[in-house]
């Protein structure tokens, strides 16, 4: 069976091998702590279902103490060999809208293998949707090699060198996923419940749909992440008001919940891994220029959040 720790197993070896690319790489001046800092976290998925939680604290800590005096470098990528510009910009002319097929399998597998995995001893149910997603990115993976006849080492490769360019904000969403379940432990959920009781009325469901919507959207642009905000604002808002009092279907309310919070994503530079790193990496001037123009997007989007769950919440 195809369990979580499977997952972890492959995130924790791909990480794993980015430090070893990082520790050949001669061009990077900053490539050991490039090498520390990805082989660090590789082996957070390797081995922290059997480490004492103490010690992965510590190399948590370690993380943000690379990111945050701002050690990581990058070396020159093989993309910019000018020899390697020329097969690339020809190959992307001979096979035109073909090089989307392997970016579109990964939704498509993902679909397939959550609706039909979980009905086969192959997976463990209650992951089947991340688990479907890793296998779609696998075979992704493995046609775009076939298609474009290329090397899986130079594929690993150059996704290592990518992960460089992002940098720190790469494994921003999973801290800022582990922060906000941190805050739900602590009680947040419940002062936020309060607070909410306390303002608006709670006989109105209207009210409690748009207090727990827009306070999706809002923490997530305080915390930078919807997973973030998630834990927080649904044992605040979402579980003892929109489902224990007007007895609102869970599943809905999650579902828009999450969108909810990913409209605050487009909306705020707290998101540096969506909104700032795009913006260096094209190269704006403006490093909120991504934000100037998806942020009307966002507040549409949240708007038509909140009437659908209103609208159905309430009635499935």
């Amino acid at each position: 069976m195809i369990t979580l720790q499977t997952v972890y197993i492959l995130a924790g070896l791909m990480f794993c091998t980015y430090a070893f690319f990082n520790l050949r790489d001669k061009s990077n001046a900053r490539r050991y702590v490039n090498a520390l800092f990805w082989g660090v976290y590789g082996i957070t998925f390797l081995f922290g279902g059997e480490l004492p939680h103490f010690v992965t604290g510590c190399m948590a800590i370690l993380l943000a103490v690379i990111a945050g005096i701002g050690k990581l470098g990058k070396g020159k990528s093989d993309s910019e060999q000018p020899e390697l510009v020329e097969k690339r910009e020809a190959g992307a002319k001979r096979f035109g809208n073909k090089l989307f097929v392997p970016a579109l399998l990964i939704p498509i597998v993902t679909l397939i293998g959550t609706l039909t995995l979980k009905y086969t001893p192959l997976v463990e149910a209650k992951n089947v949707t991340l688990i479907s997603l890793v296998i779609g990115t696998l075979v992704a993976f493995i046609v775009a090699l076939v298609m474009l006849r290329d090397s899986p080492v130079k594929a690993i490769k150059a996704g290592g060198q990518t992960m460089d360019t992002v940098g720190w904000a790469a494994i921003l969403p999973q801290m800022l996923a582990a922060l906000g379940a941190l805050f739900a432990l602590a009680g947040v959920g419940g002062v936020v419940s309060e607070l909410v009781k306390n303002i608006i009325p709670l006989g109105s469901p209207l009210a409690i749909v748009v207090a727990y919507t827009f306070g999706m959207a809002l923490f997530t642009m305080i915390m930078g992440n919807g997973f973030a905000a998630f834990p927080v604002m649904t044992a605040g808002i979402g579980l003892p008001l929109i489902v224990n009092q007007l007895g609102g279907n869970p599943a809905i309310m999650g579902a828009i919940g999450m969108l909810s919070g990913f409209c605050g994503t487009l909306m705020t530079p707290m998101a540096a891994n969506f909104n700032i790193v795009p913006a260096a990496l094209l190269e704006l001037q403006d490093k909120n220029g991504v934000i100037k123009v998806q942020w009307k997007t966002g507040v549409l989007l949240l708007l038509v959040n909140t009437a659908f769950m209103y609208l159905f919440v309430f009635r499935f």
